[in-house]
Formats: structure tokens, C-alpha cells, sequence
């Protein structure tokens, strides 16, 4: 009876251990922030815990009004050549860069009251960008749709093929002019409420939250639900690696090399151009896109600078391959190359990261040449620069430069030089140190060799 209780047991505990790993894997990813690079890195980390937990589907929780096309290009290029199946579910706004993300998921699922669309490229300030950025806007929107294919419908004789997801409609969410039979007239863009885009295709169901869209789409069957935490250093990443961030660290560190070559010393200037190259490079450093040569590369730039401006008279070729370095260390950083390997960048890419840096170092220029100006004036920069004057009623006084005259000139030792003394030139005495060093004689002829901070240098002759 026992042996029997036992082998129950284990094939109890075998059913239930199978029915658990038989269980499909949802993994969520939270995307309710502007698309930016913070985004960017919840959706690359969230996708690799994805592969490794070996999940069956990807849902996107999406909430936002927009962000960076080139940030959202990126997620959606993510999300196409993805293994694993990507749902979204439209929590409520799924708007401009959302809505491109959102069209290149395998389905869409929308809340009642939810909203998808409105993809027009706009500045900062919401202001329609040139028609040129709008005709790449539009062909990413079209492709986006395209590639989720047509279905083949045969009627008789007759075949016909039906876009799962109407390009037209993608382009229309981007174009006013665009017109959509039946769906669109011109002079509007396109943005569909939920029952709209379950109408005409761009939303596979109605849900209200993820786990009433897995149960539409799984039924009753178990299922497990995994959630992405994002941790610290991943919202720290996010914000070190914003474009508009990158720029302002690079406008400190040509700043603080600039203020720190005017003044003697190691001071403030120098800590903050360090600390800016710090911030800079060890969020890059630590996702892999910064190698250890190419930082090398921008520290030997700014070597070379220093070498020009400090010991090389004049400005040429030295001064120019440092800028040339510091710019390909800066860029090259930004890149996600493979050591000299740049397949797998896109000219996109590139083109960003070179603009990224070069309106850093222009902007940093400007910023020293206002700087500059001001310094000593008023502001946080007053106590940088000395603004009193040395006036001779208080003691201060200026020392003679007619001095220089006597170089090369002859005279006798009017005092023992041990190694200082007072040597007379021109029937006049002065104050003298020999330069080597050597005691000279009371009576010796001497000659001045030189003339430095006051102080007359002779030797015997």
C-alpha cells in the first residue's frame, strides 16, 4: 500500500511539474515614456530576459505621444527580425513614433477609448518638419505595414490579394494628402480610435488589460506572466546616452580643456572636463559600443592638441590629426561596430552620432568664446578672473624692463660675487647673480648674459 501511496505521489508530482513547464511564457515590457534612448534600452534588455527565459510571446505595454524617429526606427527594426512573436497592447495612446512601433508588432490589441496614429515627423517646438523628412516617414510606415504580407483571396476564377495591414492607411497616419478610399479624404491625418482600427485592420481585438488579451488569444490553458523591471543603472543609461546630453558632455569637456589650458595649475575646469569624458564614455563603455582603442584614439587626440598648442609653434598638422582624432573617438563610441568591423552600421546611425558630435564641439566653441567674454564681468565666472587694479599708491609696483639693454655688455665685479654681489656696467651698480654659480672676484671683468625677473646674470670673462 505504501509503494503504491509512493508511485502515486511521483506521477502526481510529474503531471503537475509538466503541466507547469507545458505553460506558455508572456513576457510584458513597459513603453510609457517618449521613445528616446531610455526606451530603447528597456525594449533591447527586455528582449534578451525574453530569449533566456525561452518565453512563446512578447507584449509591449505601450502609452506614449511620440519620441525620436530614429529610436523608434530602431525598436521597430528590433521587433521584425524578432523570434519571438511581439503583441502590443495599446493601454491608451499609441501616437507618432508609438504607432510606427506598434504597426510593426505580429498584433495589435487596443483599450477601449485608445487611439493609434498622427506619425507626422515634427521638431521640438510641434512643428511640421521639411516634406523631406516626412517622404522617409512615409516609406517607414509603408514598409512597416507591408511587411506583415497580403492574404490571397480566390473567388471563382477571379484571385486577389488583400494587405493585411493597408500600407495606404500607414502613410495616411503620416501624410494628409494621402487618400484611403472609404477611409481618408485628404486634408487630414489619420488617426483611428479602437473600433476604427479593428475595422479597417489595424487592431486584432479589444482588451483592457494584458492578461483579458491573453486569455482572448490563449483561452483557458495555463500561461505564466513575466514583467521587465527596468533597475537603476538602466534609467542612468538611458539618460547618459540622450543625444541632447551627449552634446552638452562635449561641449564640457572642450570647455574645461580650453579654461583649464588659460590658467596655471590643475583647477576647476580640468574636474569637470574629466567628469563630463567620464559620464561620456562608461555608459557606452559598459553597453560595448565604446572599445577601449577608441577611447584611446580621442585621449591621443587630445594629446596631440596639447603637444600643438604648448610646444609646437604655430598650428599644423599636429593640431589637426588631434581634432580629427578626438572627433573619431567621440563618434566611433557611438557606434555599434565589431572592432573594425562597420557592417551592421547603418549610415543612419552614423550620420546621427558624427552630427551628435560635431554640434557638441561647435556649441562647446561658442560657449567659451560667450564665456571668455564674460568672465570677470558678473555671473558664476567673476571670481575666475582678477578685477582689481594694482595701483602703485598701495604698495604695488612694476619691475623696469630697461635692464635688458645691458646684455652682452662688459663690466667689473664691484663687490665679491658668492654667487650674488653687485657688478658696475657703464659706471652704474647693479644687483648680479653669476650663472653658473661660481664666486668671482672683486675686480673681475664680466659680462651680462641675461636679464630675468629683475635680476641681472653675468659671467666671468
Amino acid at each position: 500500500m505504501r509503494k503504491y501511496f509512493v508511485f502515486l505521489s511521483f506521477v502526481l508530482v510529474g503531471l503537475f511539474t509538466g503541466a507547469v513547464s507545458a505553460s506558455k511564457l508572456y513576457f510584458s515590457i513597459d513603453l510609457k515614456k517618449n521613445v528616446g534612448s531610455t526606451t530603447w534600452i528597456y525594449i533591447q534588455k527586455g528582449f534578451e530576459e525574453a530569449k533566456k527565459l525561452n518565453a512563446s510571446t512578447i507584449i509591449i505595454e505601450m502609452n506614449t505621444y511620440g519620441g525620436e524617429v530614429m529610436y523608434a526606427d530602431s525598436i521597430r527594426t528590433k521587433i521584425l527580425n524578432s523570434d519571438i512573436p511581439v503583441y502590443v497592447f495599446i493601454d491608451n495612446n499609441a501616437a507618432s513614433a508609438g504607432a510606427l512601433i506598434s504597426i510593426a508588432c505580429d498584433k495589435i490589441y487596443m483599450r477601449r477609448g485608445a487611439t493609434i496614429g498622427a506619425a507626422t515627423v515634427v521638431n521640438q517646438t510641434g512643428e511640421k518638419m521639411p516634406d523631406k523628412y516626412q517622404s522617409y516617414m512615409r516609406a517607414t510606415m509603408r514598409a512597416t505595414a507591408e511587411s506583415h504580407g497580403r492574404d490571397t483571396i480566390v473567388n471563382g476564377t477571379d484571385t486577389s490579394y488583400v494587405w493585411k495591414r493597408n500600407p495606404l492607411i500607414a502613410e495616411a497616419m503620416v501624410d494628409e494628402r494621402t487618400v484611403v478610399p472609404n477611409v481618408s479624404d485628404s486634408g487630414k491625418i489619420l488617426t483611428f480610435t479602437t473600433e476604427e482600427a479593428i475595422k479597417y485592420g489595424y487592431c486584432d481585438g479589444e482588451a483592457e488589460s494584458i492578461r483579458q488579451l491573453i486569455e482572448k488569444e490563449m483561452g483557458k490553458e495555463p500561461y505564466q506572466l513575466v514583467k521587465y523591471k527596468p533597475g537603476f543603472w538602466d534609467n542612468a543609461r538611458g539618460f547618459l546616452m540622450s543625444p541632447i546630453l551627449q552634446s552638452i558632455l562635449i561641449m564640457l569637456i572642450i570647455g574645461g580643456i580650453y579654461f583649464e589650458m588659460q590658467s596655471p595649475g590643475i583647477g576647476f575646469a580640468l574636474i569637470v572636463a574629466i567628469g563630463a569624458a567620464i559620464l561620456y564614455f562608461a555608459p557606452l563603455y559598459i553597453d560595448g559600443l565604446a572599445a577601449n582603442w577608441e577611447i584611446l584614439l580621442f585621449v591621443i587626440g587630445v594629446g596631440l592638441i596639447l603637444v600643438e598648442i604648448f610646444v609646437i609653434p604655430g598650428f599644423g598638422i599636429t593640431g589637426i590629426g588631434g581634432i580629427v582624432l578626438v572627433v573619431a573617438g567621440l563618434t566611433l563610441s557611438l557606434l555599434n561596430n565589431v572592432d573594425f568591423n562597420f557592417g551592421p552600421v547603418q549610415s543612419s546611425v552614423v550620420t546621427k552620432a558624427l552630427l551628435t558630435v560635431i554640434c557638441g564641439m561647435v556649441l562647446g566653441f561658442a560657449a567659451m568664446l560667450y564665456l571668455s567674454s564674460k568672465i570677470g564681468s558678473k555671473g558664476i565666472f567673476r571670481k575666475l578672473a582678477l578685477n582689481t587694479s594694482l595701483e602703485k599708491e598701495q604698495g604695488y609696483i612694476g619691475v623696469s624692463m630697461n635692464e635688458t639693454s645691458l646684455i652682452n655688455k662688459t663690466g667689473k665685479a664691484h663687490t665679491v660675487l658668492r654667487p650674488s654681489g653687485k657688478v658696475r656696467i657703464d659706471d652704474k651698480v647693479y644687483d648680479a647673480v653669476s650663472t653658473d654659480g661660481a664666486f668671482i672676484e672683486k675686480g673681475s671683468a664680466v659680462r651680462v648674459v641675461r636679464y630675468e625677473t629683475g635680476q641681472v646674470y653675468v659671467e666671468s670673462v
